[in-house]
């Protein structure tokens, strides 16, 4: 921690109590960074500062912040205008409220950064407000001025060190209206219930198992190009439909997931029985592939359906056999009238 470079010096204001600190940053950042080429000969694309008055570049030194007002005007601002604020959290990280962890909404959840004791005299109260974080089972809730603006944060223990969220205000964030489903949806029983044997089936994950599966990918496409070898080949994508049927990618879902763990696959995707939730649920499938009372009633009724049609069909054939027998007994009179209807012409 001592190596990190800080990026902020103040004080917590703990009621009466001060605790000198310095902010550092508790995440990095792995992602690879790109530089903008010329395509045509790989030089590098670089961006000058101009003033726009002395049509000159200039150098970092001599450029400054301003703010536009609404007429154009520029109104130059100091970092000196800017540490002299008249407010007390200009240096000073200042507790305002401590709250139960779960009021504390994800959304606001903003960068993340560890409070380091400033020095020998901060660790006694650096350590009595981490120790009373701890006994309390809460958060505390902080204002504090950082890169030129006053922010919320949230102060809680990791390990033996404070960190502090910074947090959104309230109203920088967004009512999710216009973004669930407008049409009414009703959801089965038994999608529920596969839904639920999907999850239990996935289970949990040790997150320090995972990693950045496109990050690796691009290192390599990179190593294979720098020593003048093809880039790996992506492998082809499965192809697949759309799926029309719901339970059927949930059963399909289950089984692949079962597959993955080494499981050995089944017939049917299982479900198990889970606890009921605010009512009644039909009874799902039960476990080891057996066949669930609904799934019995409806052979039964498949097996009548076919019987009846068996019937029906063995009906027509009797049927049409009667008729075929009546027209056959016909034929031969109608064939009997013309002959002598031929005859009496001749006669004639």
């Amino acid at each position: 921690m001592l190596h990190v470079r800080s990026i902020w010096n103040g004080a917590i204001s703990f009621g009466l109590v001060s605790i000198p600190i310095k902010l550092v940053n508790a995440t990095e950042n792995h992602a690879i960074s790109f530089r903008q080429i010329h395509t045509e000969d790989g030089g590098r694309i670089r961006y000058r500062k101009f003033c726009e008055l002395e049509d000159r570049e200039v150098t970092g030194q001599e450029i400054g912040k301003g703010y536009e007002d609404a007429d154009g005007t520029i109104i130059p601002i100091t970092d000196e205008d800017l540490s002299a604020l008249p407010i007390p959290t200009a240096k000073t990280i200042e507790i305002v409220a401590f709250v139960p962890e779960d009021r504390i909404d994800p959304l606001q959840m903003d960068a993340a950064y560890y409070l380091a004791a400033g020095g020998a005299p901060a660790a006694k109260p650096y350590t009595l407000l981490r120790e009373a974080l701890k006994r309390s089972n809460k958060v505390a809730i902080a204002k504090y001025a950082l890169r030129g603006r006053e922010r919320l944060g949230m102060l809680r223990v990791v390990g033996d060190a404070i960190a502090m969220h910074g947090l959104l205000w309230p109203d920088e964030v967004r009512a999710p209206e216009g973004v669930a489903p407008d049409t009414d949806v009703t959801v089965r029983d038994k999608e529920l219930d596969l839904a639920d044997a999907l999850m239990d089936t996935l289970g949990e994950v040790d997150l320090e198992d995972l990693h950045d599966e496109y990050r690796e990918a691009v290192e390599e496409v990179i190593a294979a190009k720098a020593s003048g070898e093809a880039p790996p080949e992506s492998p082809a994508p499965e192809r697949g439909g759309k799926v029309l049927d719901l339970m059927a990618a949930l059963e399909n879902s289950v089984r692949a997931a079962r597959e993955s763990r080494g499981e050995q696959p089944e017939e049917e995707a299982e479900v198990k029985s889970l606890p009921q939730r605010g009512g009644s649920r039909s009874s799902p499938k039960e476990t080891g592939g057996k066949k669930s009372t609904s799934t019995a009633k409806k052979k039964t009724a498949s097996s009548a359906r076919a019987s009846a049609s068996k019937t029906s069909r063995a009906e027509k054939k009797t049927t049409a056999k009667s008729t075929s027998k009546a027209t056959a007994k016909k034929t031969p009179a109608k064939k009997s009238t013309a002959k002598k209807t031929a005859s009496r012409k001749r006669s004639a």
